[in-house]
């Protein structure tokens, strides 16, 4: 099995730049400015566990409801000790399975972060070996600086 080559996005807005972007290479985007699709792939695995999370704490609310009205229905005020403790079963673990719902879908909101971040310090990667090779190659002129790449003074 050949492993597949990994394809590549341009940010938006970048490709529009034109010449702007493409300095010194042509029209080629750089390779620091290419996202790979492992980077913009959803996470929809996650997303679906904890959708299946929270339907289930749904289900569970509603067979406690279901529960108490046979109980009460078939046992009178005798059933009312029992069912409170399947309540309280029954709700921590539907809260549970809510807030494990929850902790999928920050688990998948960390991730982007860290993606982003992961893009962005390879971005900046390859300006400080562009800089380099610049100030290596003698050139006095380095790779431009764009309003979005100069820092807030």
């Amino acid at each position: 099995m050949q492993p597949q080559p990994e394809s590549v996005h341009e940010p938006e807005g970048h490709a529009a730049a034109g010449a702007e972007g493409a300095h010194h290479r042509g029209d080629e985007t750089p390779r620091y400015m290419k996202v790979r699709d492992d980077d913009l792939e959803p996470h929809a695995g996650l997303r679906y566990i904890a959708r299946l999370f929270k339907l289930l704490a749904i289900l569970l609310l509603l067979l406690l409801i279901a529960e108490a009205v046979l109980g009460l229905i078939q046992q009178g005020q005798a059933a009312i000790p029992t069912l409170l403790v399947e309540a309280t079963r029954l709700i921590v673990f539907a809260g549970l399975l809510w807030g494990a719902a929850d902790m999928a879908l920050m688990l998948i909101e960390s991730n982007h972060d860290l993606r982003a971040t992961r893009i962005l310090v390879g971005r900046l990667n390859g300006h400080i070996e562009d800089l380099e090779r610049a100030v290596r190659e003698g050139s006095t002129r380095a790779a431009p600086v764009t309003g979005r790449d100069r820092p807030h003074a």
